[in-house]
């Protein structure tokens, strides 16, 4: 026979507390389980947002705005922006500013047509030379400019030194005081820069 009392509540008031118990494990568990994906989908957009931009940090900048070849400092110029050599932000919102003022296609790379527009239809830098060729290149350049001599300078004053820099040209490349008077070696240096960074057009008449 069983001794269960019937009337007592206490079988029922057990009963209750598992049940209640049961349920709150459960919505712990539903809580750990969403959390969980979350967290996962958190990780896959991260991840997906890192090798985006991965991807465009990586990316070679010239490729995107300039055909192979150009001259970036003379495009740069011809827009009206600083010329660094660099193609940056500024220097891809000019090219499309100035594509959309031109009716080009928008494209945001300089090829010929945009060239054109710009009036540097032949600004193209020389392909990379090895030590030789580009010695080769600044002692025509020097030849040129001043029969070679580092003290040399313009009639008007404007033109200083071996390769017959400009002050503001010089100051740019990293020289300092008269190019006149600055050694030999330095001049050669800051122009063989010059040279790697914009090419032969900042010597037009003796390129």
């Amino acid at each position: 026979m069983s001794t269960t009392d019937l009337s007592s509540p206490d079988p029922w008031l057990a009963s209750q507390r598992r049940s209640r118990t049961r349920r709150a494990e459960a919505v712990r568990r539903l809580r750990r389980l969403r959390g969980r994906r979350s967290g996962l989908a958190v990780l896959g957009a991260s991840l997906a947002l890192a090798s985006g931009a991965m991807a465009e940090s990586t990316a070679p900048s010239a490729t995107k705005a300039v055909a192979p070849g150009v001259d970036v400092a003379a495009v740069q110029q011809a827009l009206g922006i600083p010329a660094d050599g660099i193609v940056g932000p500024q220097t891809r919102r000019a090219i499309r500013s100035f594509q959309r003022a031109n009716g080009l296609a928008v494209d945001g790379i300089v090829g010929p047509q945009t060239l054109a527009a710009l009036g540097l239809s032949g600004s193209f830098a020389p392909k990379a030379q090895g030590a030789s060729g580009g010695s080769a290149v600044l002692a025509r350049i020097a030849e040129c400019e001043s029969a070679g001599d580092p003290t040399a300078i313009s009639p008007d004053g404007r033109y200083r030194g071996k390769y017959q820099f400009s002050l503001a040209t010089w100051r740019a490349m990293g020289g300092t005081g008269d190019p006149a008077k600055a050694p030999e070696a330095e001049q050669d240096r800051l122009a063989a820069a010059l040279l790697a960074a914009r090419g032969t057009s900042p010597w037009p008449n003796c390129a």
